[in-house]
């Protein structure tokens, strides 16, 4: 059993994406190849059908699982390492696959034969069910039951949509590296912390420049609104920033036309389908929460209990920064700066001060053994394999049995040619092939972290960024421990939207427990441990103005939310800023500069899968917190309770529903009070 794991492990190591070799030039007609391939096998399948049964599903997922291997190396490189050769390739190939992907959602004999299925005497079970009734639904948001004149029009918008989502990520990339500041006098960057000075110093030496070089890559961008104390250097950084992509920069990147047509076009493609609005149609896909009204009214509710608590936070900052500096209008780039000098000042603290106790390869030792003591598996790290970057890492996770369970690429560091954020993405599911083999999941981990400056210097991290590790982690681990054989429901694949981030945010809690903590830091000259002085500060300041953070993810979901409920085709893109603005003037707590473009970078809805689901992110952390209470109540490395959140949560992937899942970790529904205790709102 031993030597077959192995042999099989090898094999699998052999089927890895070769990155070095995928080459701009061919991609076009490579997809080409294989759509054509694809179809001709789907045809030939379907006229051969005599008695159904589940291989025709199998070989349904053969093909799937040809483009995704294709496709899914380039989609990945296009995020992570993009060039222009590529970027036209990529361009080229969306509408390609938007057509082949509307084509199968409106096949009506491939519909039938899957109907058929789902209708028919047949003995599946609970996993096989829930892909065919997953099927059928989507087949009716595919459009499925339109006349022909309208399914065409369905795939037309579909096929703009790609195109239009990729166009708004693209101008943001654009617009964030179109835009730098060169500062020769280090006196102006008083406050700073030095790592981010000789970043800034390489960056302006690499470009045959002197003096240090600002740009507005995050790991650039948030030291100096936080610590800069030049006030017109944070006020010239931050308007560069919150104005990106908009009609304020290079009219070229501007976001505002191609906001308005996804959105006009997402209206229409709703109606289409029957629903009034997106927000109806996205709730109808796969959600949790089935109506608009549940959902306003759930963050109604957070923003009632918040609003209080998060004026208090508000004043207390106004104060502060009026009786340290004068500060008579505490102005938006002022905001991050004596926030970072409150909280020194009141519990002595500072993410620079954490970040010499928080080495990355420290970090990631003591977040493999949390991994191990929770869930039993051992993760290790593979040497040699072809990767796009020499900073990437990759490893494979091996469970009690000595079996592979998965394998992820880890890229931890911001790049010119990287999009921004930190995300999850996956190179293949798992699913149990014709031969009897599993294929094993393997994922793609991406942050954008400060880099080290050179091969010698120990990369850091902040305690905010160990957050952001653990979150994408926690993403990870629900698709590689999934135990269902069936690509369109395990992993995160089939899982409700609005509950996708409960392993990621569930995983966070346990980087803020002194046992945690202390195997994931120690000084990175020293060796010393975090010290409980340090901790006690840390866990004292954890809900340091949790109030405002948590308004303004509620002023985000409202905003994504309602624009997509409310939307009217026949006013102009001036409807957009206008909700915003309502929006805020409602909450009216923080200022907001009439400049503020906020949405023109909000890749979330307007590139990403959150359209109409960023509440997503509040619904899930109080099934998060609720869940984590637990791990608080049976002990924190409490190997029972780790092994039911692995077999409720993380295993299950989509097969079962998230409620009943939930439901059978915790003994019950979700209460939103531990997600409110837990930011010290009572």
């Amino acid at each position: 059993m031993q030597k077959s794991t192995i042999n099989y492990f090898t094999l699998i190591m052999s089927s890895l994406p070769r990155f070095s070799q995928i080459n701009p030039a061919t991609i076009v007609a490579e997809l080409d190849t294989i759509l054509a391939q694809n179809r001709a096998e789907l045809l030939l399948l379907l006229s051969e059908i005599i008695s159904l049964d589940w291989n025709f599903i199998q070989k349904l997922d053969d093909l799937d699982d040809r483009l995704q291997h294709f496709w899914s190396p380039i989609n990945h490189l296009h995020a992570v390492k993009q060039t222009a050769k590529l970027r036209l390739a990529y361009n080229e190939c969306l509408a390609k696959i938007s057509a082949y992907s509307s084509e199968l959602s409106q096949n009506s004999r491939l519909y039938q034969a899957i109907k058929t299925l789902d209708n028919g005497d047949y003995r599946f079970n609970y996993a096989q069910k829930k892909c065919l009734h997953n099927e059928l639904r989507d087949f009716h948001l595919g459009g499925i039951d339109l006349p022909k004149a309208k399914q065409k029009r369905y795939q037309v918008i579909q096929a703009q949509l790609a195109q239009l989502s990729n166009q708004f990520e693209e101008n943001l990339l654009d617009a964030t590296a179109n835009w730098s500041k060169c500062i020769s006098d280090k006196s102006e960057l008083k406050g700073l912390p030095t790592y981010i000075i000789a970043s800034a110093e390489k960056a302006a030496k690499d470009k045959n420049m002197s003096g240090c070089l600002l740009s507005l890559d995050y790991p650039c961008y948030f030291p100096v609104l936080s610590y800069a104390d030049n006030r017109a250097l944070r006020e010239s950084v931050y308007k560069a920033y919150i104005t990106r992509a908009s009609e304020f920069g290079n009219m070229a990147f501007d976001n505002s036309p191609i906001m308005f047509k996804i959105l006009n076009l997402r209206h229409e493609l709703s109606q289409l389908l029957g629903f009034k609005n997106y927000a109806q149609k996205s709730l109808a896909s796969n959600k949790m929460a089935k109506t608009p009204e549940e959902v306003l009214s759930f963050l109604e509710n957070l923003l009632r209990c918040t609003q209080s608590k998060a004026d208090a936070e508000w004043q207390a900052l106004y104060n502060f920064a009026q009786s340290r500096d004068q500060i008579d209008t505490l102005q938006p780039w002022d905001i991050l700066y004596y926030r970072e000098k409150l909280q020194e000042k009141m519990f002595g603290i500072c993410d620079d001060t954490l970040r010499c106790y928080f080495p990355v390869e420290k970090v990631l030792s003591g977040l493999f053994k949390l991994i191990h003591d929770l869930f039993g598996m051992q993760i290790q790290e593979i040497k040699e394999v072809d990767v796009w970057d020499p900073a990437v890492r990759f490893f494979s996770i091996i469970d009690h049995r000595q079996q592979l369970r998965g394998q992820f690429y880890l890229d931890l560091y911001a790049r010119l040619e990287k999009r921004e954020g930190a995300w999850m993405d996956d190179y293949q599911s798992r699913r149990r092939l014709s031969n009897g083999h599993i294929q094993t999941p393997i994922a793609f981990l991406t942050c954008n972290f400060s880099p080290p400056l050179n091969a010698t210097q120990i990369p850091l991290l902040t305690h905010e960024e160990v957050l952001t590790l653990f979150h994408e982690f926690g993403h990870g681990l629900q698709h590689m421990l999934t135990v269902i054989d069936y690509p369109a429901i395990s992993g995160i694949n089939g899982v409700a939207w609005d509950a996708v981030e409960l392993p990621s945010q569930f995983l966070e809690y346990f980087a803020w427990e002194k046992p945690v903590l202390d195997q994931i830091s120690c000084h990175y000259q020293t060796g010393k441990s975090l010290p409980d002085s340090l901790i006690k500060k840390m866990r004292n300041a954890k809900n340091f103005q949790a109030g405002l953070q948590l308004l303004r993810q509620l002023e985000l979901s409202l905003f994504d939310f309602r624009l997509h409920l409310e939307f009217d085709p026949k006013k102009d893109y001036t409807q957009i800023q206008a909700l915003l603005d309502k929006i805020r003037k409602r909450i009216n707590i923080i200022p907001v500069s009439p400049f503020n473009r906020f949405q023109h970078g909000f890749s979330h809805i307007f590139a990403g899968g959150y359209a109409a689901g960023y509440y997503s992110y509040l619904w899930a952390e109080v099934l998060s917190c609720d869940a984590f209470t637990k791990f608080l109540e049976d002990g924190i490395f409490n190997q029972e309770t780790g092994q039911a959140f692995l077999q409720s949560i993380l295993e299950q992937g989509g097969a079962i529903d998230a409620m009943e899942l939930f439901k059978k970790f915790r003994g019950r529904e979700p209460k939103i009070q531990a997600f409110l205790k837990s930011l010290d709102i009572e």
